[in-house]
Parts: C-alpha cells; structure tokens; sequence
C-alpha cells in the first residue's frame, strides 16, 4: 500500500465518519440486497452493529500506516467471523456494499482515485482476515 493511497483513504474516510450512523444504515441496506441470506448471520441490533462497524474501519483506516498494529487486529477479527460463519464469498459482497456506501455517503468526492484506493485496501485487509479464519 502506497502513502497516496492510504491518504486518499484516510481522507475520504474523515467525511464518512460524520455520517456514521447513516453510513452503517446504508451499508447494511447495501449488503442485504446484494444477499439477503447474509441477514441471517446478525443476531443483535444493527444499529448496535453499526456503531461497531464504523469504529472499527476508523481503527483499521487510522492504522493503516501501522501495519504491525492492524494485521494482528485484522487477523483477530477474521478468525471471530469464520467462527459467525463468514465464508470466503461473502467478503466480495461486503467489499462490494462498502465501495456502494461510500460512493452513496461521498457522493462527488467518491472519484475514481478514491474508489482504486478503497478497493485495494479492502482487498488487502480481506485477504489477511481471510487467510486467518482457515488458520
């Protein structure tokens, strides 16, 4: 991950959190059309869900100069949604409904730059947290 990227992230990122709430909504809203059988796996309150979502991509998008610190943070929670019944497939719908959400939340900031940006560092978490729920 280069430093442009990271910047492009962790600046479109700051615009988000203003409209976390709404964000999280949105998000859920985005996944559960492109699969509703994902629905199945959250148990509690989404709104609930959605606060943790939020706060936990602001840590991973804050740490993402950090790698030693976000790997093992990533690497915990893959293993805690193999545990919820997170397959590998569900990881591209979950990319997909972020990248869906921010272009929604950003609206004309969400540029191309910023979209490449986003889609290379969900990849690369995905891939770590993947890679963790098998171990």
């Amino acid at each position: 991950m280069d430093s442009a990227t990271i910047q492009l992230v962790q600046n479109s990122w700051q615009k988000v959190i203003i409209i976390g709430p709404q964000a999280a909504a949105l998000f859920y809203q985005n996944l559960f059309e492109a699969d509703p059988a994902l629905k199945s796996l959250f148990k509690g309150d989404l709104q609930a869900q959605g606060k943790k979502l939020i706060e936990m991509i602001t840590i991973a998008v804050n740490k993402l100069t950090e790698l030693n610190v976000l790997v093992p943070v990533l690497q915990h929670l893959g293993k805690r949604h193999g545990n919820y019944g997170v397959q590998d497939s569900h990881y591209d719908t979950v990319g997909a409904a972020l990248l869906k959400t921010l272009g929604q939340g950003l609206g004309n900031d969400f540029t191309q730059d910023v979209k490449i940006a986003w889609t290379n560092v969900y990849s690369v978490m995905a891939d770590v947290m993947k890679a963790a729920a098998k171990q």
